[in-house]
């Protein structure tokens, strides 16, 4: 394979990856309909609050686990050394087997604690122990994951996501659907109206278990039938010398720790954005089911929405890293700077017009997907448009750090960021009273703290300065343009028809005239559209079209 075609290959893969986890997304948005109707805005509330709590136990204990792993393979792999690169496999595994299952264990045992006194939601600990075994089999899943990312392939990480999101829909409506009914009955006898909610969150989060376990034990066969290919690599390998376990442990742990802080650092704020929210509106005399419910649109609608183009970034991070780690190790920062330029475009192409977007159609989107008209949940998702071009930039950028070896940078920045973001969050709560627009404008300073601090680092360690016309303002013109074409089309379409189908022709206008206006402009260029997946049948569309 030419060097072209390898310096192409991690986008390629870092597309596979994207269009997996968009798929995915949508699938975790979509079932989020339904059980937001059998939860109520209070169960999601309890349910998003348990999840926030196991995401930041995960960071904590295995979240990172996919990503040192890749690293370490991948350096390994590129100087040769198959065997050694293997060793890191069984040493990543037997340390993520004992981690996971140590965290499981605490959680379960404390999670009345921590709910109740952190998060002052009590009743979300009852979805918080149905996760606790999902924390062990997480940590198993990402050694497989991170091993596969190491040898260049998201093939089986895209299709376990995949998998993954599927199951989790189906066995979580169905639990939360039981569950609500028994803990409704059980409130009755209790004189505790807010066990049906409660027991309707720890059904749903029985889809994360179940769905993280079917994801497993694809990725135990995808690795069986893969592993007399990788015996015959190994028998190939003449390399003399071994890394004891000592070293790799060392080496993985002293690769962990920085990544571990800085993603920790990075993604608690929500757990302590919740924490500050709740507790400073129990002070002003509201009651827990009022900021729990006024949490759950936040977290139960428009964070999960903002996640859907959220996953470009966190996808191309993990695709890029081991490239970046091979390039680096033969000190090729012409190369990676390369990379970093491709890969930072490719996400503002994309995180853009789903900024832009979500400000033109807010009510509109939250009405489709959540049957949600309040003036609250089109308020938050038009105020937190600008965090997905932040979140999306800064995440990406933090992957870009950790690939060039630069594993201090990220965590400072984090806790640089976090200090200065809860500073301002207290600030605007108690001072000004913005409620949980307080918690989005502080969100949108820390991201905008993040991407220039990083930026910083990444131009001190290549000397690179990112360019400026087709990465941010091409973009931004062309998503303007489609931002007027869909709210024009949307109002007219609702003259005469209803919010679903106008939405949706908006949603489809917005798609191509985007599409054009940035061909037009020469956001994208033919080279770079044959560089993605399928791109070759693109460019035969576009030409049929007349676009190119």
């Amino acid at each position: 394979m030419g060097n072209k075609s390898k310096n192409k290959d991690y986008l390629v893969q870092g597309t596979i990856l994207v269009a997996a986890s968009f798929i995915a997304r949508i699938i975790g948005m979509v079932y989020r309909i339904p059980l937001k109707n059998i939860l109520g805005t209070e169960g999601i509330g309890y349910y998003s609050t348990a999840n926030e709590l196991y995401n930041i136990i995960l960071m904590v204990s295995s979240f990172s686990i996919p990503l040192a792993v890749s690293r370490m393979v991948s350096e390994r792999l590129h100087a040769g050394e198959q065997k050694n690169a293997y060793r890191v496999f069984k040493c990543a595994m037997r340390f993520a087997i004992a981690v996971g299952a140590a965290m499981s264990i605490v959680t379960f045992l404390f999670a009345g604690v921590i709910t109740k006194y952190a998060m002052k939601a009590e009743n979300a600990s009852y979805a918080l122990r149905v996760l606790a075994p999902a924390i062990f089999l997480f940590a198993i899943t990402g050694v497989f994951r991170g091993f596969f990312q190491g040898r260049s392939t998201m093939v089986p990480t895209a299709a376990s996501q995949v998998i993954e999101q599927v199951v989790n829909a189906i066995v979580s409506l169905a639990a939360a659907f039981v569950f609500v009914g028994y803990g409704t009955k059980l409130g009755e006898k209790k004189g505790n109206d807010s066990l049906g909610a409660a027991y309707g969150a720890a059904g749903g989060t029985l889809g994360t278990v179940i769905s993280i376990a079917v994801a497993l034990i694809f990725l135990i066969a995808v690795y069986m039938a893969y592993r007399g290919r990788m015996n015959r690599q190994l028998r190939r390998d003449v390399t003399t010398e071994q890394e004891s376990n000592r070293e790799i442990y060392k080496i993985l742990i002293w690769t962990l720790v920085p990544i571990v802080l800085s993603t920790v650092i990075y993604n608690i704020g929500t757990v302590l954005d919740q924490g500050v929210f709740n507790a400073i509106l129990a002070g002003q005399g509201y009651t827990e089911k009022q900021y729990v419910t006024i949490w759950g649109v936040y977290s139960g609608e428009f964070r999960v929405l903002m996640n859907v183009p959220l996953s470009i970034a966190s996808c191309l991070a993990p695709s890029v890293v081991p490239s970046l780690a091979a390039v680096m190790s033969d000190n090729d920062t012409k190369e990676a700077s390369i990379k970093v330029r491709d890969t930072i475009r490719y996400t503002m192409i994309l995180t853009i017009p789903c900024a832009v977007g979500f400000l033109a159609l807010s009510s509109p989107i939250m009405q489709l997907i959540f049957s949600d008209s309040t003036e609250l949940a089109s308020g938050i998702m038009q105020t937190g448009s600008l965090l997905i071009v932040l979140l999306g930039l800064s995440t990406l950028t933090t992957g870009i750090l950790q690939g060039l070896g630069r594993m201090k940078e990220p965590m400072i920045h984090s806790a640089i960021a976090l200090v200065l973001h809860l500073i301002l969050l207290a600030i605007l709560m108690t001072v000004f009273k913005l409620n949980i627009y307080g918690v989005l404008y502080s969100n949108i300073f820390f991201g905008l703290i993040m991407c220039i601090l990083n930026a910083i680092s990444i131009k001190k360690y290549l000397r690179y300065r990112q360019e400026l016309v087709r990465t941010f303002i091409i973009p931004l013109v062309s998503s303007g343009i489609m931002g007027l074409a869909a709210y024009g089309v949307y109002n007219l379409c609702h003259l005469a028809v209803g919010n679903a189908i106008s939405c949706l022709a908006a949603i489809l206008v917005a798609i191509v005239v985007y599409g054009v206006v940035l061909i037009k402009l020469r956001g994208i260029t033919e080279r770079e559209l044959y560089a993605i997946p399928k791109g070759a049948i693109l460019v035969g569309v576009l030409k049929k079209c007349r676009l190119l």
